[in-house]
């Protein structure tokens, strides 16, 4: 196996069945991560580092400085110095002879604490480190106990093991820093949500409700204080081993499985052995071995320091069982493992402002979740301060500022998911989502939808009916690619929501004109960079639906068609739809399996989305996959028709909760949109209370306030307004809309608004 260099050599570690004496049909596995070049904490440190450099937090040949006595500071060191940044490892007198002479020999400046502050060595460490960090500008502090980059490495390390074993039924493995066992766990159930997880800690560690012995002798699992990174709720079991059963078991595992390693691997293998000797027939079992004996030649593999030491403690041969409030002084075991009583936060990365944003944080509080929204401006959501909702006011264009925020605001066990009910910001979403081992869609994929360049590409390469298209990011290739494309054809954005600045041309000069429209505009309505991308596209024609379906554990499954009615152009506004649609059963299953297609090809499997389709005559054709529910209300007429909640739906999937929606229709509902039949400023609207009696009406809105200025729909953001019907059939549902608009009277003075622009000045939809 070739490496271009040592950092791409890190993981890809054996997998050994280990000799037991247990029923033969149970299987066991060590997982040797010390085989690494110096431990486990290889992996951490390279992705770490390689995050930090890939989000700009660190820059080319900045300084890195940690703060460890022992794996940490080795893997650091290793990566650090491969990738030509000077590295400051501050450690304390504690540290083994092995371990300094390793961080020498790789070029790093070891600076040795002298004395111990009023938090101890690990204080006085932390004191200096932060010295350091204050002389050195630019330097980067891993943080390897709060940084969720370091339970995020090991995903590798899971996608080892399912490509080498496909499934297994128990992972076993210590507990430190709550990285390697909580981050492999979480990775795992992905593809294993049966999965049972062991974890081994020591005796004298705080980790699940012990009290602290500072004195105890075991390095690389327990610890004297609850690190962020820490979650409880991915473990099932908990061991815990005083020293002597530790370094005991470590020998062991040198003399019977002929594996040199530290005293973590030693307390695995223990725990690994009672784990196998309760399993039943045909239970696969793996371990987890994060370090090598090198470091313990002088203590856990001398004889006489072993002797000294450890002559007074108790050694159990199998753990004792016991309960919530009970010490353990030997080898213990619980399957009630302490979980937190804080509160499980939903974060919300700003929201939408036609009111589903605001509602879904009042549908989280009903879930016994705590709804947190990050905002830059909370201002711009009517209804906020009735939702009971944590605000945190903060830059929500900046992925390396949140993740700050969040990492110095939360615990990981408290983090239940992240979402958001806004088009901008669900790739932004999905990465922090991504980078906690949240559920969620692969970042790569919710960006290929968000982007309607990559959209294109990717379905144009699995051979998905769509427009023919060009993507252009010069002007002066407008004219080329409307020639590709041929006339008329559509122009838009890549990345903008609600119809916003989306023309059909008719000629070259009307398309090369709105390209150059389009690329000129560098920011969206909320202040974020725009792509700089115009999309020219061939205009199909037919009638317009959209699928709505949602990605759960089995699969992604469609939860009905809805019929669309769009302004006919040169803009392109949603006017009314219906749900369901009446399609016949033949075009219906070729439409529905098309968007399957598509969801796959561009990786969308969990949670809702919602895709747009052509119905043309050579068959349906993708026209977008919007990577969140549908907006224009559609989850309000799915609801009255189906009686399933899909915002609820949408949230729970967020967390990692099951859903109950429902394809099975009872009747149909519909919404029209208020829209201006002429530019002018609103002066009011009359009518509205009467057709709230009319039979099957169920909203009558008005979104638009008296003042504002109006115009005909160019956008979404146009729209003033909506009446919902349902019925016992699409016609009787069309009927009642209609007769409930033609009652709504808009006042609307003729007189030009002072500003009106594609950007939209007004709130957007999503």
């Amino acid at each position: 196996m070739i490496f271009q260099n040592v950092v791409d050599a890190i993981g890809h570690t054996p997998l050994i069945r280990l000799r037991m004496d247990v029923d033969p049909r149970v299987q066991v596995y060590a997982k040797l991560e010390l085989q690494n070049l110096f431990a486990m904490k290889d992996r951490v440190a390279r992705h770490v580092i390689l995050e930090a450099r890939r989000l700009g937090v660190l820059q080319p040949g900045a300084p890195i400085v940690e703060s460890s006595s022992g794996t940490m500071a080795l893997g650091v060191a290793l990566v650090g110095t491969a990738l030509g940044h000077p590295v400051h490892v501050v450690t304390d007198p504690r540290i083994d002879p092995v371990t300094l002479a390793k961080l020498r020999a790789l070029g790093c400046q070891v600076h040795v604490v002298d004395r111990m502050s009023r938090q101890g060595w690990q204080g006085a460490r932390l004191e200096r480190l932060h010295e350091l960090l204050e002389g050195l500008p630019g330097a980067f502090f891993p943080e390897q106990y709060r940084n969720p980059d370091n339970p995020g490495a090991y995903r590798s390390l899971a996608g080892e093991l399912l490509g080498d074993l496909t499934s297994f039924d128990v992972l076993v493995g210590a507990v430190g820093t709550g990285g390697s066992l909580c981050g492999s766990a979480r990775a795992l159930r992905r593809a294993l949500p049966e999965l049972r997880v062991v974890g081994v800690d020591c005796v004298g560690s705080v980790l699940f409700g012990q009290p602290d012995v500072p004195n105890r002798l075991q390095g690389g699992l327990g610890n004297s204080l609850e690190p962020a990174n820490l979650d409880r709720r991915q473990i099932d079991e908990v061991h815990w081993l005083n020293d002597r059963e530790a370094f005991g078991a470590t020998r062991d595992l040198a003399r019977e499985q002929q594996i040199f390693g530290g005293n973590t691997s030693g307390s695995v293998y223990q725990v690994l052995k009672d784990v196998a000797r309760r399993a039943e027939p045909g239970t696969r079992i793996v371990g987890i071995f994060p370090d090598r004996g090198d470091r313990y030649a002088q203590t856990v593999y001398d004889d006489g320091w072993a002797a000294d030491r450890l002559h007074e403690m108790d050694a159990a041969d199998l753990p004792r069982p016991i309960n919530p409030g009970e010490v353990a002084v030997s080898w213990s075991r619980t399957d009630d493992v302490p979980r937190t009583n804080g509160e499980r936060y939903l974060l919300f990365l700003e929201a939408n402002t036609s009111g589903t944003g605001v509602l879904a944080l009042s549908v989280a509080r009903r879930m016994g979740l705590r709804p947190v929204l990050l905002t830059d401006r909370p201002d711009r959501y009517p209804g906020l301060a009735d939702t009971d909702c944590e605000v945190l006011v903060c830059g929500t264009h900046d992925l390396p500022g949140l993740r700050s925020l969040i990492q110095g605001r939360f615990r990981r066990e408290q983090l239940a998911g992240v979402t958001t009910t806004s088009d901008f910001y669900t790739v932004l979403a999905a990465e922090l989502a991504h980078w906690l081992g949240l559920p969620g869609n692969p970042p790569a994929a919710v960006a290929a939808c968000r982007n309607k360049a990559l959209l294109r590409e990717a379905l144009r390469d699995s051979g998905i009916r769509q427009p023919r298209f060009v993507a252009v990011t010069d002007p002066a290739r407008a004219a080329a690619a409307v020639s590709e494309v041929g006339l008329p054809c559509v122009v838009k954005p890549a990345d903008d929501s609600s119809s916003n600045a989306v023309l059909l041309c008719a000629t070259v000069e009307e398309a090369t004109a709105h390209v150059a429209t389009v690329l000129g505009m560098r920011f969206n309505v909320r202040g974020m960079p725009t792509a700089r991308c115009a999309l020219v596209e061939e205009y199909l024609r037919g009638a317009e639906f959209s699928v709505e379906v949602f990605g759960e554990s089995t699969g992604n499954r469609c939860l009905g068609i809805t019929e669309k009615r769009v302004t006919g152009g040169p803009h392109f506004v949603e006017l009314g739809h219906v749900f369901p649609a009446d399609l016949p059963t033949d075009q219906a299953t070729e439409m529905v399996d098309a968007v399957l297609r598509a969801l796959a090809t561009v990786g969308m499997s969990h949670g809702a989305t919602h895709t747009e389709v052509r119905l043309t005559p050579s068959g349906p054709a993708i026209i977008e996959i919007n990577p969140r529910p549908a907006g224009g209300m559609i989850p309000e007429l799915y609801r009255l028709a189906t009686g399933s909640n899909l915002l609820a739906a949408q949230l729970a999937a967020a967390v990692g909760e099951p859903t109950r929606l429902s394809s099975a229709t009872h009747g149909y509902a519909g919404i029209e949109f208020l829209v201006a039949p002429r530019p002018g400023t609103l002066r009011g609207t009359a009518g509205a209370a009467e057709i709230e009696r009319l039979d099957g009406v169920e909203q009558v809105t008005v979104t638009a306030s008296p003042g504002t200025s109006v115009r005909p729909p160019r956008n979404a953001y146009d729209r003033l307004g909506y009446v919902i019907a349902t019925g016992s059939s699409r016609a009787e549902v069309i009927h009642r809309i209609h007769t409930a608009v033609d009652r709504v009277q808009l006042l609307v003075d003729e007189e030009r608004p002072e500003v009106f622009s594609d950007e939209a000045s007004l709130a957007p939809a999503h």
